[in-house]
């Protein structure tokens, strides 16, 4: 398993009338945390894209528990726990920085493409090859 958090702080277009955050903002969030963990295993999303690939959505769930609000600084835990399966599988815990409650949890997961074609496809070289020394130190 690999974990990887990133900051964002909400911004005010990203509050509702009732000066909560917005629930599909939670989805952006999520992908904040993603591109952000890609980068850290020194894999930015430009790269995957170079090397004629794409990773779609193929599905998402989230749990709302704490609504988070304006100027709030929230982590976001991004981690990974099968690498090497054709489903790429991505967990997600939002914080308050300041108190440490749980603002929200879920998961996205992905499946790998050709961006040519659009048809499946195992995780590529470049992916496995970037996770693999973490997955191995914990064997």
């Amino acid at each position: 398993m690999i974990k990887h958090t990133t900051q964002i702080r909400v911004r005010y277009a990203d509050t509702d009338k009732m000066q909560f955050v917005y629930n599909g903002k939670y989805l952006e969030y999520f992908e904040v945390g993603r591109t952000e963990f890609l980068r850290h295993i020194g894999l930015p999303y430009v790269e995957i894209e170079n090397a004629g690939f794409q990773l779609p959505l193929i599905e998402a769930n989230l749990k709302y528990k704490k609504p988070a609000v304006y100027d709030a600084l929230l982590d976001i835990e991004a981690t990974v726990s099968s690498p090497f399966s054709a489903k790429v599988l991505i967990t997600y815990k939002i914080t308050n920085h300041e108190t440490g409650e749980l603002i929200c949890e879920g998961f996205t997961s992905h499946m790998f493409i050709h961006a040519d074609s659009k048809k499946p496809t195992r995780p590529p070289k470049i992916y496995v090859d970037k996770l693999a020394p973490y997955f191995s130190k914990s064997s």
